[in-house]
């Protein structure tokens, strides 16, 4: 059993993240932002973390900067609807795991989770 931490503004993504994962047999938080997820960061201490990029207040990027700034080791995996070249860079660069563009396929992001999971 993972703690596995899904950060989107949409409630809608959120849940479903939150009802699949919590069926796989993982401990699961939600955040809406950027604050949240750190404040979640510190007290739920999770494994992966599943980041939207394109969030209001601190966007996927600067919550990631922030993240890494508190802890470099977790495993955290971006979701966006905005392939932007630049983005993606410094996601990369701030030690992202994978990226999966949304729409996203439910089977393959859960194989790439338990991928992840198996590995840490």
């Amino acid at each position: 059993m993972a703690k596995i931490l899904v950060v989107d503004d949409q409630l809608g993504v959120r849940r479903l993240l939150f009802e699949t994962f919590r069926e796989d047999k993982h401990l699961v938080e939600m955040a809406a932002n950027g604050e949240e997820a750190l404040q979640l960061l510190k007290t739920f201490e999770p494994d992966l973390i599943l980041m939207d990029m394109k969030m209001p207040g601190m966007n996927g990027i600067e919550t990631l900067a922030q993240i890494r700034s508190v802890d470099q080791e977790v495993g955290v995996i971006m979701m966006t609807a905005y392939g932007d070249a630049q983005n993606m860079e410094q996601a990369k660069e701030l030690g992202i795991l994978y990226y999966i563009g949304k729409p996203f396929d439910l089977f393959e992001l859960r194989e790439r989770v338990g991928g992840v999971l198996k590995t840490t």
